[in-house]
């Protein structure tokens, strides 16, 4: 394997059908996503650094330095983690802006973290200090090596955006990779986490520094999972992924955020191991689960009790836990399928699952979060206490933290590396798989160059416009995907030619000039969705989409209704654009209340004797940002 990689971006593989362009490469500079990247950095990583040491889980590890923490230590056993996770996302900021007080904060936490690593390179808060439990003695619940994981993906960062950094992070995360190596190897503890995650972090370190130690101990964790090395729970092996060997299980189950890292995990070992049948197994589950378990909105798990996937086609919306991180999980796994395959299928959920789950997380401001992500609200809710963390995952609003509060961080880190899920290269020419305004500078081994620059107000409208800003003298491929959603009305126009395209990656190749323009035009009126009738909890209803926004109904809209759900969308009538907000016409039914709930014959809503024309619909992703609401995304039909 090489050493240190000269890109700046999460997933560095070895081969495959594309390679990743970082963030020194593409820059976003306007747009949807610079805004929100703009809110991450000038709020959202402020308000995580208040609440982490307002809560004390920073101060765990000055606290590990005196050697007790049995009865001061703050946070769930799991808290080390979003240390981490603040660092990694600190590290991509850093390597995206070069803000010097953020490098001074991540130095000064940096060195917090380092003074509590034992000498044999061990590095965690919750066990094995006097007071406490032994070291791994609870590989079920107690996350060890998930919190070295996520120390292990922020050194990565680090190295990638500042290589030869003095700050010592990614001395320390070899340090403790070292340690799990000797603890973990074929010679050491028969083990594995409950909750995956280091897997891909030791395949990343193998990729940063070259040492395939890490790589083999990533293959040896996939290899153990399904073997029932972990105790059971109440929630069953399938909860941990331990009940089925990888290679032999057909579909993404179980904890929704541990089932995504793991498939992540062993599609990293596959790719780098060039093992076709892990790499196949991980692909099939992907696919059924994509096919049979996912929202409309991208979103993965419905079941609270165990923050799990449901079993196929069990998608209630008013039960979708679809948690945060499992969007983040999901982005993680189709963007390493995708630069082992190439196909644009894994950029279509990527862009899906970033435009509806990741970027409805975080409010407007950027200081409150959603931990769940409801297609369907019933109720108005209630505003959070502002001084609390919450208690409830699936708060009724944004809250500002909550105790276990790994979405914040999840978020934070994903869009400060956005620019590095953008577009990729392979000996042919570029690939773009997401669109926003922004540039791409490639240099080649043989030192050309090949710049772009993207012009558009997607997803606001469908125009892509990419020029040539570099000059070759020999011909090369520029590719554009064409999204899935994109079925009928697509065109490409190429030195004044314009042609129909459909769903999938659209290829030209020539010898491109500084100006020459290739303008990719995306159809984007807005549109009725609607469910297999295998959903059964949507059956009679229909979604509205436009583009890949996925978009809501939400009471503050419509004027004396409180409960959306007294409303029915016409489906005769096609929704539409009107002064920038998409709307779709409905009227407003009441039942009358009776003493059963059933009948033997059907009974027709009494219908309130008034039309609401034109209701207007409001991006699912910034639904809840102006109060307390009723909401949902599946809309009742007049039948």
């Amino acid at each position: 394997m090489s050493g240190t990689a000269p890109t700046a971006a999460p997933v560095l593989p070895t081969r495959g059908r594309l390679r990743p362009l970082g963030l020194g490469e593409v820059r976003i500079t306007d747009g949807f996503w610079a805004e929100r990247q703009s809110v991450n950095a000038g709020a959202s990583l402020e308000h995580i650094q208040y609440w982490l040491e307002r809560e004390g889980w920073i101060r765990n590890f000055d606290l590990a330095v005196q050697g007790d923490l049995s009865g001061e230590r703050r946070g769930r056993e799991f808290s080390d983690s979003e240390v981490y996770k603040f660092l990694e996302a600190l590290a991509w900021e850093i390597g995206r802006t070069g803000d010097a007080g953020l490098e001074s904060r991540f130095r000064a936490v940096v060195r917090r973290v380092a003074a509590a690593q034992e000498p044999d390179g061990y590095l965690n808060t919750r066990f094995g200090r006097r007071g406490q439990a032994p070291r791994w003695s609870d590989l079920e619940w107690g996350h060890e090596l998930y919190c070295v994981g996520h120390l292990l993906q922020a050194a990565v960062a680090r190295a990638r955006t500042r290589p030869g950094a003095d700050d010592g992070l990614l001395e320390v995360a070899r340090r403790a990779a070292d340690n799990v190596c000797e603890t973990f190897g074929p010679d050491g503890i028969d083990g594995l986490c409950g909750h995956p995650e280091i897997e891909c972090a030791l395949v990343e370190l193998a990729r940063t520094t070259g040492d395939d130690r890490y790589l083999a101990q990533a293959a040896l964790f996939v290899d153990r999972r399904g073997h029932g090395r972990l105790s059971d729970v109440e929630f069953g092996r399938e909860y941990f992924q331990d009940d089925l060997p990888v290679r032999e299980a057909a579909v993404l189950r179980g904890h929704a955020v541990r089932a995504n890292y793991l498939a992540a995990g062993a599609a990293d070992v596959a790719v780098e191991l060039k093992d076709a049948g892990l790499l196949e197994a991980v692909r099939d589950q992907w696919k059924n689960a994509v096919a049979r378990r996912t929202y409309v909105t991208g979103g993965q798990g419905s079941r609270h009790q165990d923050e799990a996937f449901g079993g196929d086609w069990v998608l209630p919306p008013d039960r979708a836990y679809s948690e945060t991180c499992a969007g983040v999980g999901s982005v993680m796994l189709a963007w390493r399928l995708l630069l082992a395959e190439g196909e644009s299928r894994y950029a279509d959920l990527i862009e899906r699952t970033l435009f509806n789950v990741v970027s409805a997380s975080p409010s407007a401001d950027g200081r409150s979060f959603f931990y769940t992500n409801t297609l369907h609200r019933r109720e108005l809710g209630t505003l959070p206490d502002a001084d609390r963390p919450s208690l409830r995952a699936a708060a009724s609003l944004r809250a500002p933290w909550y105790e276990v509060s790994c979405c914040p961080t999840n978020v934070a880190r994903t869009l400060a590396s956005l620019a590095a899920y953008v577009a990729t290269s392979d000996d042919d020419g570029l690939q773009l798989h997401q669109y926003l305004p922004g540039t791409v500078e490639h240099r080649l081994a043989d030192g050309r160059e090949r710049r772009l620059s993207i012009a558009t107000d997607f997803p606001h409208d469908g125009e892509v416009r990419v020029r040539i800003d570099s000059d070759d003298d020999q011909p090369w491929s520029l590719s554009l995907r064409v999204p899935g959603w994109a079925a009928e009305g697509a065109t490409v126009t190429v030195a004044g030619g314009t042609r129909p395209v459909g769903p999938g990656v659209v290829t030209e190749r020539r010898r491109w000039r500084p100006g020459d323009e290739v303008v990719l035009s995306l159809p984007m009126e807005p549109r009725f969705t609607y469910p297999d009738p295998r959903i059964d909890a949507v059956r009679g209803c229909v979604a509205v989409e436009r583009g890949p926004v996925v978009l809501a109904l939400e009471s503050v809209d419509v004027a004396g209704v409180e409960s959306v759900d007294e409303l029915r969308v016409d489906t005769s009538k096609s929704p539409r654009l009107v002064d920038g907000r998409v709307t779709v016409c409905c009227r407003r039914v009441r039942l009358d209340d009776d003493d059963w709930p059933y009948r033997t014959n059907p009974e027709p809503a009494r219908l309130v004797d008034e039309r609401l024309d034109e209701v207007p619909l409001v991006a699912y992703h910034a639904w809840a940002n102006r109060g307390p609401s009723t909401m949902r995304v599946w809309l009742s039909t007049e039948d």
